[in-house]
């Protein structure tokens, strides 16, 4: 394998080992933090230490930031490596120059959004940094299967992205809401976002069987090439007898 090929395998490999963990540790501490909130709310003794929401809270922030982190680095990578394939560097300067920008400027979005404290600029810093990624997402160079997108690795993972993001912005609110409608926005929310996570590593793995290494290229595009060559064959009607 050559160095293009590391880099492909750099975004699933990440999802595998270190994401879709952080899921289930998440998953299981959002769970104990609602048993043990309901437990301690009809006026029963819990056993579920209470560190466990503030330990849901902090693991939480970190999977936005990995869920927003994997999906840049999907974007990037099939944007510049079909850049440079057809050097659209050269024929697009001035492109190249915003999808860099773009990347540098998504990035220092999530770090201010972790940052704010005003539920102003939680607002803006959340909106640049989903505008990031959907601008980054909408280049030519991004393989999105817009006419499946219901099934669309891309369009489950921008979608998935743009709740954890919002999720993080209102975690604050949370706390401060009496009438618990943003925990309850919290919740629905993010089972969507859970279930979009099952779609991911379902179509994760297709788009990895249909995604040939760089010594295989040669050989799959071949077979493509012969497969649109083959015309369909037309069988002639037996002459009716006079």
């Amino acid at each position: 394998m050559i160095a293009k090929d590391y880099f492909l395998l750099l975004h699933p490999m990440i999802a595998v080992f270190f994401v879709f963990p952080l899921i289930g540790i998440v998953v299981n501490f959002a769970w104990s933090t609602r048993q043990r909130r309901l437990q301690t709310a009809s006026g029963n003794k819990s056993k579920i230490p209470p560190v466990v929401g503030q330990e849901h809270v902090h693991l939480g922030r970190w999977l936005t930031g990995a869920v927003v982190g994997i999906t840049l680095l999907g974007l990037a990578f099939s944007i510049f490596a079909k850049m440079l394939e057809k050097q659209v560097i050269s024929q697009e300067p001035l492109r190249f120059v915003f999808v860099v920008f773009m990347c540098i400027a998504t990035v220092a979005s999530l770090y201010f959004l972790y940052q704010a404290k005003t539920p102003i600029w939680r607002g803006i810093f959340a909106t640049l940094t989903g505008m990031g990624l959907i601008l980054l997402g909408c280049q030519p160079e991004v393989y999105r299967r817009g006419n499946e997108w219901f099934i669309s690795h891309y369009y489950y993972g921008i979608t998935a992205a743009m709740l954890m993001i919002f999720s993080l912005a209102i975690v604050q609110d949370i706390y401060k809401d009496r009438q618990n409608r943003w925990r309850t926005v919290h919740i629905i929310l993010n089972c969507v976002a859970l279930l979009l996570f099952i779609g991911q590593g379902m179509t994760g793995t297709r788009d990895l069987l249909e995604i040939p290494l760089s010594w295989q290229e040669q050989y799959v595009n071949k077979l493509y090439e012969l497969q649109c060559d083959i015309k369909p064959c037309i069988i002639q009607g037996t002459p009716q007898p006079k």
